[in-house]
């Protein structure tokens, strides 16, 4: 199970330092952490079930306490009115980039190559700081350098405000396949960590895994297929082999890591699956029958509708900001996903909320989910219970419940009946420090 300590005070790496920085240009409301009554009029408990009404939350610390009936305020506790509002567990995005900037913001080849780990892990910072606003406590990062380490390390020290991150490092894909770097370049350019991701065996594939795991990777990512923000691969092609897949998704799992994995093409999401990966990220061309098997197996669906909605702007809109031959392949796949997403919802694959951001608005997806197939109850859940049970920390997050971490965020309004009101959260919690009350950011003590 990924460990997700309460902050400390232990230094990792240099980056640490650096990211402290950011810090002094945050607002510096304070809002202490300790000890709180939080009345809320309506309460979402992440599992999916009838609204509570009228409920005291008790928060010690950075835990919950206790979770009952009616309102009280014992004495020497400081009392949150929520009691206009509905109150959630903290949002958890399954599949992000925490440096990532908005597809069609800069030219991606220019900014691969002139952006050093340091530079993205400023950016990072700054994104990560922007996604808790949103109501986002959790994330996982999928695809990343050390900086995503580092960032990570540095939230859960304290130094810098972020949700709590589940990290994978480099993408574990084939030569010339959706993970390669080197795509489309000049063979003269090169850097070597563009081969801390490269697998063409099945003993190659176990190395890689143990690697990461040395180097602090929480997950595995492969990519088995080809994709659609790449250059020079094709996203209908299964382009790692079953044994390569299956020795990865082996030694992980010996390891107590759980498997990622970047799919389109149907074959290669069925092989996935025999292989036993624990998520499918995209499935954007799955066939319904895939789709069952992923169901009867329990697999888990990051449907990231978010990315492919933004792609498609910066596609039409601006192709030369994108890797070369990436913005035809957005255009010509672009209704796939929505399709078979709601196929997936028919038939009930587990669905994790997944955006596929870093920089941008994380909480687009509640919207696109609900449009294409799921209740708003049930896309709540995907980034709540769903998405803790997914990344295996249930007993810490994903739920309003005694012991969980103190991670909440409220709306005003009723947002089963108004899911938009999901756009807009007015109030966040993390660990029992204050990021946000009142529809406006704060700042804790510590920062």
């Amino acid at each position: 199970m990924p460990h997700l300590p309460r902050p400390s005070h232990t230094r990792r790496s240099w980056l640490h330092a650096a990211l402290c920085a950011t810090t002094f240009a945050l607002s510096s409301a304070p809002a202490l952490a300790g000890d709180y009554a939080i009345h809320a009029g309506a309460l979402l408990d992440g599992h999916g079930g009838l609204p509570r009404h009228t409920v005291t939350i008790i928060v010690h610390d950075d835990r919950i306490k206790s979770v009952t009936p009616g309102f009280s305020a014992p004495k020497g506790l400081r009392v949150i009115d929520l009691s206009d509002e509905t109150v959630m567990p903290g949002f958890i995005d399954c599949h992000i980039h925490v440096s990532e900037k908005l597809p069609g913001r800069a030219n991606a080849t220019e900014d691969e190559v002139t952006h050093t780990p340091l530079d993205r892990g400023f950016e990072g910072a700054h994104y990560m700081q922007a996604m808790l606003q949103q109501g986002f406590t959790g994330g996982r990062d999928l695809g990343g350098g050390p900086e995503t380490v580092a960032l990570r390390d540095a939230i859960n020290a304290g130094w810098v405000p972020g949700p709590r991150l589940l990290v994978a490092l480099e993408p574990l894909s084939p030569t010339g396949g959706h993970g390669d770097e080197r795509n489309s370049l000049d063979p003269q350019i090169n850097d070597p960590a563009w081969a801390l991701g490269i697998v063409d065996s099945p003993d190659e594939g176990r190395f890689r895994v143990r690697e990461h795991k040395r180097r602090g990777a929480d997950v595995i990512k492969i990519m088995p297929s080809g994709g659609i923000g790449s250059s020079g691969d094709d996203p209908n092609l299964q382009l790692m082999t079953n044994e390569e897949m299956t020795s990865i998704i082996e030694t992980a799992h010996s390891l107590g890591l759980k498997v990622a994995a970047h799919i389109y093409a149907d074959k290669a999401i069925r092989a996935a699956v025999e292989a036993g990966v624990d998520s499918v990220e995209h499935g954007s061309f799955a066939a319904p029958d895939t789709l069952q098997l992923m169901k009867n197996k329990g697999v888990w669906l990051s449907p990231t509708l978010s990315v492919y909605e933004i792609f498609y702007n910066a596609a039409l809109h601006h192709p030369e900001l994108l890797p070369p031959g990436s913005a035809e392949k957005e255009l010509a796949n672009d209704a796939r996903p929505k399709k078979n997403f709601a196929i997936a919802a028919k038939i009930g694959v587990k669905v994790a909320y997944s955006t596929d951001l870093g920089e941008g608005d994380h909480a687009m997806e509640f919207g696109l989910l609900v449009a294409n197939g799921l209740t708003p109850s049930q896309a709540i859940v995907s980034a709540t219970g769903g998405a803790a049970e997914l990344l295996g920390v249930s007993d810490k997050m994903g739920s309003v419940a005694e012991g969980r971490y103190a991670d909440i965020v409220a709306v005003k309004g009723d947002p089963l009946r108004e899911p938009q009101l999901l756009d807009h959260v007015d109030f966040v919690m993390k660990g029992g420090d204050v990021y946000r009350n009142d529809g406006r950011p704060t700042l804790p003590e510590a920062y």
